[in-house]
């Protein structure tokens, strides 16, 4: 197998072109954002903060009703409407641009009733943490979609019984590739991006300052957001991957341990 090309991000960044003055939000995208489960109203929240800050014109999301105030009152810029039938998802699929589907999800019974709604919408989206776990119980195939999964994800995606291996970071994204049809971000050390449209391609920044909750979290709203305002889905992955990993980068200046997911925020907006 060959070896994978460098992601460079200067050259990735010419993809999004300079704004016209009679632009509105309605020309940059709507990203859904659908998970929280009871327990976990961070990781929608920080998906959402990561496509507004790469610059979707709208960012909404969908949780239970038990979070939608502590969202409005966290981020007023992000829109939060509240599932209390899983149903009720189809109006705002309807008004998507694209989606992204897992932070927080959780496995209960509104989890995975959510997501098999979700999952037959025909707009594209972005599947993650729990996504990704019924995606392995019930395999599918789509064109339309980026799986941003971790070693250990990949693994279960591939029904093998541990995480995939460093060694076998190539293959397994070829495999998954194949299998799912999607553009897959195969997070880690040196992250992996492919499609069956473009080469495999690795991501030389980051740090292990980076190796805490809601990182994923953040790199799949910004894809998402990226998306939303017109990149292909393969050009969408390559560059919100190597955007979050030189904000990580530019974050942990002043040390590894310390640094969380919303440090990023701000360097993603001076890099963009």
């Amino acid at each position: 197998m060959t070896t994978p090309q460098k992601l460079n991000l200067a050259s990735l960044l010419r993809a999004l072109k300079p704004r016209q003055p009679e632009a509105h939000k309605g020309n940059f995208g709507h990203v859904l954002v659908i998970g929280g489960d009871y327990g976990y109203p961070g990781a929608p929240i920080l998906a959402a903060l990561g496509a507004l800050r790469v610059g979707a014109g709208l960012v909404t999301v969908a949780s239970h009703r038990d979070h939608i105030l502590g969202l409005n009152a966290y981020h007023p810029e992000i829109m939060a409407t509240a599932i209390d039938n899983p149903k009720s998802l189809v109006n705002l699929l309807a008004k998507a641009s694209v989606i992204v589907l897992g932070p927080g999800l959780g496995r209960s019974t509104w989890s995975e009733e959510v997501y098999n709604i979700a999952i037959n919408t025909t707009i594209p989206f972005i599947l993650d943490a729990d996504g990704l776990f019924f995606l392995a119980q019930k395999p599918v195939k789509r064109n339309n979609w980026v799986l941003t999964p971790h070693p250990g994800e990949a693994g279960l995606l591939l029904q093998q019984a541990q995480a995939v291996p460093e060694t076998q970071r190539l293959v397994a994204i070829q495999q998954l590739i194949n299998e799912t049809n999607g553009t897959i971000v195969l997070k880690g050390h040196g992250t992996l991006v492919g499609s069956l449209h473009s080469e495999i391609n690795i991501c030389t920044a980051g740090n292990p300052a980076m190796a805490s909750g809601g990182m994923g979290d953040l790199l799949s709203g910004i894809i998402a957001g990226l998306i939303a305002q017109g990149l292909a889905l393969d050009t969408a992955a390559k560059l919100g991957v190597c955007l979050h990993a030189v904000a990580g980068d530019n974050a942990c200046k002043q040390g590894q341990h310390n640094v969380i997911a919303t440090d990023l925020l701000p360097e993603l907006r001076k890099l963009i």
